[in-house]
């Protein structure tokens, strides 16, 4: 079974490497510069140049937007799941959390939106995920607002001083075919 990692832009080589990340998403602020660790190929880091901001219309800042969310579930769905996946932002709290459920949904759509959200704030008892991506995520994988709810279901996290990284297991789905 894979996983996803998610952690702050601080840790992110340590992580790659502790880990054996196969593939790397960053969202990050525009004119934000760091080094992608060279155990992940340029063509599997998808960058996403986004504030973490709620909504749109906050001066230079750039919102979290359908396309960034439909880039993301594009590039999960081309991962091939052989290695984890790092997932970072800034701090690993708002960002990065809520583009780590969009990615478990992208991948097991089957899965509940409530048990998930709750395996969340067990790894991370500090992530408060990003709701503009959860609210644009529940939207576009037709979740009909139970992502949205089961986030505001688990509430905001613990404070944290940043440094907080963890691991979100995927749903195992088993063939009972066998």
């Amino acid at each position: 079974m894979t996983s996803i990692v998610v952690c702050p832009l601080a840790n992110i080589a340590e992580m790659a490497v502790r880990h054996r990340a196969g593939a790397m998403v960053s969202l990050i602020a525009e004119r934000q510069d760091f080094h992608r660790p060279g155990v992940i190929a340029a063509e599997r880091h998808l960058k996403l140049a986004m504030n973490d901001i709620g909504f749109a219309g906050t001066g230079d800042l750039i919102a979290p937007s359908e396309t960034h969310v439909e880039r993301l579930i594009a590039f999960v769905r081309d991962w091939d799941q052989s290695a984890p996946i790092l997932i970072h932002c800034w701090m690993g709290v708002s960002r990065s959390p809520a583009a780590a459920v969009i990615t478990a949904l992208a991948l097991h759509p089957e899965e509940d939106d409530f048990e998930l959200a709750g395996r969340l704030r067990k790894v991370a008892p500090h992530a408060t995920p990003n709701s503009r991506l959860i609210e644009i995520g529940d939207h576009m994988l037709g979740r009909n607002g139970r992502l949205i709810a089961a986030v505001k279901g688990i509430g905001r996290g613990a404070e944290t001083d940043g440094r907080a990284s963890f691991v979100l297991p995927l749903q195992v789905t088993l063939d009972l075919k066998n």
